[in-house]
Parts: structure tokens; sequence; C-alpha cells
């Protein structure tokens, strides 16, 4: 296994719906343990605290929520992700799912400027493919595939200096899609795998298909894992809550695939809400979760959780 620069960045973005709580998130990944997992599965980690979106204005819009904020921390991330990539494999703990507004652009500024394709694969209830001009209930973090693909309607986003072919996604676990977001997708040539076909054929091969693809184009991916991606019976911490979500079993059986590919080069966790976790059990599932992207094996898995 090549050791991996992890580079832990936080993102406390709670702007992207209205019911608060993931601001705590990246301070819940690192009560879980997850720089002591990183350096335990032999990798390099730097921590580089909370990524700070700077002043905004109050915003006025009464039918977007907190665009503004959410506008200022697109920019914030976008800059953070593009250093991040460039120096290293990148974890961007959030923080809700509009924070890939920002890390999806950084990382695939850098990929042009690396002259590779970025390759993104989406693990979410949800496809987040509305812009704010379709969104109904004008919550931003349902719209960050839509702007990473160019897609119009963004009006004071910062341009895009890369956009990420629709080609290049690939969406896996959805069960919850708007019908303005179902006619989209389907006018696109995105790979989807929603749990309907994963109940029939498994996760692995949409996922082994996407991974073939991204190969042969000696693609970046950039991975960005929802909470929500998982069923409720074992990850309770997320407000968007979907019952039929990914198993732990399903779940950990991507990540080792994921792993095994050597194609991932950055991570998003998102939509982490401790407010409403168990005693720490959805943070420490996400972490199991990266700690099996970053190479831990079934027979390397402590009986006993040792982080604390």
């Amino acid at each position: 296994m090549t050791a991996k620069h992890c580079i832990l960045i936080g993102a406390p973005l709670d702007s992207g719906k209205r019911r608060k709580g993931c601001l705590m998130g990246p301070d819940a990944y690192r009560t879980a343990g997850i720089a002591r997992m990183i350096e335990e599965l032999g990798h390099g980690v730097e921590d580089r605290g909370n990524v700070d979106p700077g002043a905004f204005a109050e915003d006025p819009d009464d039918r977007l929520h907190a665009l503004d904020e959410t506008v200022a921390w697109t920019r914030a991330l976008t800059d953070a992700a593009r250093r991040g990539a460039a120096e290293g494999f990148p974890i961007f703990m959030g923080g809700d799912h509009a924070l890939s507004l920002g890390t999806v652009a950084g990382v695939a500024a850098h990929a042009a400027d690396a002259g590779r394709p970025l390759f993104l694969l989406w693990l979410d209830a949800h496809p987040d493919y509305h812009t704010p001009e379709t969104t109904d209930s004008g919550n931003l973090h349902g719209t960050p595939v839509a702007y990473v693909t160019g897609r119009t309607g963004f009006a004071g986003f910062p341009p895009l200096e890369a956009a990420v072919p629709t080609g290049n996604i690939c969406m896996i676990g959805l069960r919850s899609v708007d019908p303005a977001e179902r006619e989209a997708i389907e006018a696109t040539d995105m790979a989807v795998a929603d749990m309907r076909s994963i109940d029939e054929t498994g996760i692995a091969a949409p996922l082994r298909t996407f991974l073939e693809r991204v190969a042969e184009a000696d693609g970046m991916l950039h991975v960005s894992l929802d909470v929500d991606f998982l069923d409720p019976t074992i990850a309770p911490a997320v407000v968007t809550t979907v019952p039929g979500g990914a198993t732990l079993r399903e779940a950990h059986h991507a990540m080792e695939l994921l792993h095994e590919s050597g194609l991932v080069t950055s991570l998003d966790l998102v939509e982490l809400n401790p407010f409403l976790d168990e005693r720490g059990r959805t943070a420490s599932l996400m972490v199991d979760l990266t700690a099996s992207l970053l190479g831990r094996r079934v027979f390397d898995r402590p009986t006993r959780r040792s982080y604390s």
C-alpha cells in the first residue's frame, strides 16, 4: 500500500439547509479519532483546521436559504480544495453537502492544472442536481452537482474554472429524487445506480464499471460520501433520513473496492449532524468507512473500538 499524505480540512458549513447541527461535524470526526486512524494505517496526516468563509452579507433572498453565506463558503472551499489537492490527499470534513459546491470545484480546477480529467463518485440518497432556479425547498445543499457540471442559474457564485462533464459522474445509492431532477438527469450521460438496482445486482457491479472508466482515462477520482447514503438504522445522525439505504457491509465493500482501485484522490464526508447522533455512533462509522477506503482490511479490523 502506498502511503498517502492525508490533509484534514474542516468545513463547518451549515448554510445549505435550515435545520442546524452540521457545523459540529468536523470536531465530531476529530473526536472519533480520524487522525489517529490514518496514522495507524501508515499514512501521514496533517490537520489544517477549519476553513473560514470570511465576511458575507446578510441574505435578503426570501426563497433561497443563506445564499450569500453559501457563496462565501463556496469561494473559500474552492481555494482550499485546489491547494489541498495539489499537496496531498484532502479529506473534507463537513458540514452539509453544500460544501461540495466548493470542494469539487476546487479539485476539478486542480485536475485541469494537472492535465487530467476529474471523475466524481456521488454516494448519496439524493442526486443534488437542482439549480437555485429549480429547487422548491430553497436549500442549497441540493445543488452542488448542478453547479460543478456547469448548469445555469448560479448567479453570484464563483465562475467555474473547470466543469465536471456529466459523463464523468456516477451516482450510487439514490432513493429520493425530485421529478425535476429526474428529468434533468435522464437528459445526461451520468451513470446512476439507485437502491433498486443495487438490490438486484449488488453494489460492486456499477462501481467496478465506473472505476474501469476512470482508470482508462487516467482520471482523478473525488468521492463525496453523504451520511444518508447509509441506512438510518446504522447512521441516524443526519437530517435527511431516507429508509432503505446502504447496509454496513455494502458500504464497507464499496470503500474496499475504492481502495483496491488506487484511483481516489480526494474525499468529502458530509451531512453528519452530531446533535442527532447516538453516542458518536455515526461519526465512528464514517471514520471506519474512511479507514476501509484508506486500506484497512477485514482481518485488520479491531474487535473493539480503540478510538475515543
